[in-house]
């Protein structure tokens, strides 16, 4: 029989022991009078890392294990699964990006390593549960009930989107849906947009019709049982039904959470079907989809409202969906409000791309609410430069010069009396 031996800093991995002491070293710095409380074994007489780098020796008060595998991801645990030890702790670093000043962040952080540990341990041993969710309201760009999981749960879900849902998911979408995929946000899916203009041009100048589609409260429509009879077939092999069943089934009946990281993946694949059959059986060339949003350009009004149909159909019977009011055809040349921006062509060809009348009003309102707080110093200037500079490498993408002239002027008028 082997002999019990002690889990060390020195039996780490490279990699995991470099992770380790840098952020052992940013704690320091960020709290230095709180020294050392990283712990890696049991809550009682653990040694923080540096004592445990000093001391070669193994510590009787560390807790003791066969091997460093089962110390780290737990009974039969590996470092190349899934939620290992060293995937979750990744997945935590990547979570707290730009959030590390919440108080629910700070809690992890201070305790990070093991309760970065007590996550592996539980999804090894399969007595992992989700927490209650935290509610609130957005009203930007409308009012939504966001359900929010707990600091713990998005970790989780990050680890489960990168290493599980991406990979087997992304490569079964169509090359021309533009969401939560690496290299394919908004403005991707406008140069898009753009070449297929151009395209359609070459061919039969301004004429033509847009399809605009919206589906009518979209993750509130989408069927639990529909989603997994797709879904978990291609991911079988896994044998994490039980994960995605929590994140599924967190509402209750039909529908799935807003707030989670997963609901982006489950939603932008619960469509890619419908994506299929407009391109494979409607053989529509120009197409467009970005979660619940699609266009499509077609040479006449006839084969619009053909293809209109066809897709409502579809929509209808196989994933238990209805379009809203928003769902239309109308003259290539009258342009389209798609992604942010109103794009149309000129009797030239030329695609022209502007800020949508909505979107200038609500920078518009913004504005004069920066004003207001700065005034009375409920925001800080490093706030209004942050959330500004957003706005206009977004407006960078159109064609937006004055209005950026306009908008730089409110801007500095803000700061006129410092």
């Amino acid at each position: 029989m082997a002999t019990m031996g002690c889990a060390r800093f020195d039996d780490f991995p490279d990699r995991l022991r470099t992770t380790l002491k840098a952020a052992d070293h940013r704690q320091r710095r960020k709290h230095p009078s709180w020294k050392g409380k990283y712990k890696l074994g049991d809550a009682k007489g653990s040694k923080d890392l540096g004592a445990i780098k000093r001391q070669a020796k193994p510590q009787s008060n560390f807790r003791e294990v066969s091997n460093l595998d089962t110390f780290l991801f737990g009974a039969g645990g590996k470092m190349k699964e899934i939620f290992s030890f060293e995937n979750l702790y990744e997945a935590y670093r990547m979570t707290r990006r730009g959030k590390r000043a919440k108080s629910c962040v700070i809690r992890y952080e201070l305790h990070a390593l093991e309760a970065t540990k007590f996550l592996a341990d539980r999804i090894s041993d399969r007595t992992y549960r989700m927490g209650k969710c935290i509610e609130f309201t957005v009203h930007e760009p409308k009012k939504r009930l966001i359900r929010a999981p707990l600091f713990r749960d998005r970790v989780v879900q990050q680890c489960l989107c990168k290493h599980i849902l991406e990979p087997e998911l992304d490569h079964r979408l169509i090359y021309d849906t533009y969401a939560c995929r690496k290299g394919k946000g908004t403005h991707k899916g406008l140069d898009r947009l753009e070449e297929m203009l151009r395209k359609h041009y070459r061919k039969n100048g301004t004429s033509g019709y847009f399809i605009k589609g919206d589906i009518a409260k979209y993750f509130k429509s989408i069927d639990h049982k529909e989603l997994k009879n797709r879904m978990y077939p291609l991911l079988s092999k896994h044998k994490i039904e039980w994960i995605l069943d929590q994140t599924i089934d967190n509402e209750q009946g039909v529908g799935i959470n807003l707030g989670f990281q997963s609901s982006q993946w489950y939603a932008n694949f619960y469509m890619s079907s419908f994506d299929h059959f407009v391109k494979e059986k409607l053989k529509v060339k120009h197409y467009i989809r970005y979660m619940d949003d699609w266009m499509a350009i077609v040479d006449s009004k006839e084969e619009a409202n053909r293809i209109l149909l066809e897709m409502k159909r579809y929509l209808k019977s196989e994933l238990k969906l209805d379009t809203n009011k928003k769902t239309q055809i109308f003259p290539v040349k009258n342009g389209l409000d798609f992604l942010g921006f109103h794009t149309y062509l000129t009797d030239s060809g030329k695609v022209i791309r502007k800020i949508r009348r909505s979107s200038k009003q609500a920078m518009n309102r913004k504005m004069k609410t920066f004003k207001k707080k700065y005034k009375s110093g409920r925001i800080t200037k490093d706030q209004i430069d942050r959330s500004y500079s957003s706005w206009t490498g977004h407006a960078s993408h159109g064609n937006c010069y004055k209005l950026r002239i306009d908008m730089d002027k409110k801007y500095k008028e803000i700061f006129k009396e410092d």
